[in-house]
């Protein structure tokens, strides 16, 4: 984004709605308005500057604070709706449950339907007109998030089968995708396979696509050598969007990989840790002073903590979905606590069956774990139930 030429504002980085805000507090001053009017807007510049994956440092870190700090109180019927209507309680929302919780129910009219259905929520008069728009705009981003999940199976089903090849680019034709959500599909493909991913849909005029890139490749650069295969195009080093001739998709693949300079190295995910801490060391103390550091996000993200080594002695498949891998872990300490994952569950207990074999980890399903190992990254955390908190750690990576 092109800033201001000369302009003294010393921050750089605030997105839209938080610099609408800051001459709404302007004119507000100017106008007598009571400072409390200006503060009663600030979970929504909050809300804008974690959907806008701004980096959560120096005055938005503080306006994202400040503004979780106020939703419990925020008197819009519209938000609470909507944070009611996924489950929630509005005095336990965080900035994660902005960027995956209630912003995608926010942007999922503007993709499979008109925005003006998130406009008139935030602008509901009656809790009646507020609880029926929530409702709407939840079934709109559950259709987005299932739309979703069948194109990224599709995707991964092409790719697996060999289709692609050695490509270490990947250009996928999905052409019954919906547009609007090729760049979530992208960006779920490049975690699969940690590669540069090109997701190309049918549009109404040719073909349209967008894209998501790895660290060690950039996307827009890439894209400019073989400009003229697109009809538009426009992006920075790790997202893209375009639009070609249905014709050209082939040769969009053929050029870029035959111009990918990416060695077997920078096709690995690197995963950076902040400090090896054997799970012994945590204490409610700590977790409560890494809360200090919160909002976390883009920017400011959690401290990752990692230990080698953890005996797995049980685990369990929990939620609706069957969705997260609960585990009972001890250290070389002897220290036992229970371990999350909420990550791919299936993917996880492959990874255990193919290093262990099926009937050992079946038995460590049974309570009867014995022998198997995993070298993890984590967060420590607090898990409260029932009036009892207990400490737990939540898996990041593991190997």
């Amino acid at each position: 984004m092109t800033k201001q030429p000369g302009c003294p504002y010393p921050f750089k980085k605030l997105c839209g709605a938080a610099v609408a805000w800051k001459v709404s507090c302007v004119l507000a001053r100017i106008c007598g308005i009571p400072e409390r009017e200006e503060e009663a807007l600030l979970p929504f510049v909050a809300f804008a500057t974690v959907g806008d994956v701004m980096d959560l440092e120096d005055e938005n870190r503080i306006l994202v604070r400040e503004g979780l700090k106020r939703i419990a109180v925020a008197d819009n019927l519209g938000l609470q709706a909507l944070i009611r209507a996924n489950g929630l309680d509005a005095a336990d929302i965080n900035a994660y449950h902005f960027g995956f919780v209630l912003g995608p129910c926010i942007n999922a009219s503007g993709r499979l339907d008109t925005a003006r259905r998130s406009v008139r929520l935030l602008l509901a008069q009656t809790e009646e007109e507020a609880e029926q728009l929530a409702e709407q705009l939840k079934e709109l981003n559950d259709e987005r998030k299932q739309l979703t999940e069948q194109a990224v199976e599709k995707a991964c089903a092409f790719i697996d089968s060999g289709a692609y090849g050695d490509d270490r680019v990947l250009v996928v034709y999905l052409p019954d995708c919906h547009e609007s959500i090729a760049g979530i599909v992208a960006g779920k493909l490049r975690e699969y396979y940690y590669r540069p991913v090109f997701v190309v849909t049918d549009a109404r005029e040719g073909a349209k696509g967008s894209g998501r890139s790895i660290e060690a490749y950039s996307m827009f650069d890439e894209m400019v050598k073989c400009d003229d295969v697109f009809t538009k195009y426009g992006g920075h080093p790790m997202a893209a969007g375009f639009s070609l001739e249905r014709e050209r998709i082939d040769e969009l693949r053929c050029r870029l990989n035959e111009n990918c300079t990416l060695g077997e190295q920078e096709l690995i995910e690197k995963i950076c840790i902040d400090v090896p801490m054997p799970i012994d060391y945590i204490t409610e103390d700590l977790v409560e002073q890494l809360a200090l550091l919160e909002p976390f996000g883009k920017g400011n993200e959690k401290p990752l903590f990692a230990e080698a080594g953890l005996t797995l002695l049980g685990a369990r498949i929990l939620g609706k979905n069957a969705s997260v891998l609960k585990f009972r872990v001890c250290n070389r300490a002897g220290r036992i606590m229970d371990a999350m994952y909420f990550g791919n569950v299936e993917e996880m207990r492959g990874y255990l069956e193919e290093r262990y074999g099926a009937q050992r980890v079946q038995e460590l399903f049974w309570g009867r774990g014995e022998g198997l190992t995993l070298d993890v990254t984590y967060y420590p955390s607090i898990n409260e139930y029932m009036g009892n908190r207990t400490l737990q750690i939540v898996i990041k990576n593991y190997r």
